[in-house]
């Protein structure tokens, strides 16, 4: 089992631990499950794809390899990233729709991997709460730090209804 998901069988005896990637969007600190993580890139060249969507408004090349830029940003109803020379992209190889696909995120800041216990993750609460429900699975308390933990298979998921596909 792993943080993504939030069921922990009743009367288990081990805590399952699941390594994180913790990185910073906007000065918010959030966690995504290394598993999922590809790579991380320095800043390299992007493509804007005319008439894309807002949620894959770019592609990058990694690799020989086109790979869609994902703004999680505007699924997580932040504001727009700012340019910084501490930008890395995030390349992720995620199951969507049933297909192994890489993706990149353009993170503010690329912290560290940590291991966690599924047992440590909180629900956010409703009142107050900043993020989509869909997307996200819950916090941990990491140091002085609450980091958000996404919910991958969410998040990447495409949005018929409001989102043009690229």
């Amino acid at each position: 089992m792993t943080l993504d998901t939030l069921d922990t069988p009743k009367g288990q005896t081990e805590t399952p631990i699941s390594n994180m990637l913790l990185f910073k969007l906007s000065g918010e600190m959030f966690g995504i499950a290394v598993v999922c993580v590809n790579e991380i890139l320095d800043p390299i060249k992007m493509t804007q794809v005319p008439n894309a969507s807002e949620f894959v408004p770019a592609v990058i090349n990694v690799r020989g390899s086109i790979v869609p830029l994902i703004d999680v940003r505007k699924r997580l109803l932040m504001p727009p990233q700012r340019p910084s020379p501490d930008i890395r992209f995030v390349v992720l190889e995620l199951m969507i729709e049933d297909t192994l696909t890489k993706v990149a995120i353009a993170a503010d800041e690329v912290s560290q991997v940590i291991d966690t216990a599924a047992l440590n993750l909180e629900r956010i609460p409703e009142l107050g709460a900043r993020w989509p429900r869909d997307f996200v699975n819950g916090v941990i308390r990491h140091g002085d730090n609450l980091v958000v933990i996404l919910n991958s298979e969410n998040l990447f998921r495409p949005d018929p209804a409001n989102e043009k596909s690229v």
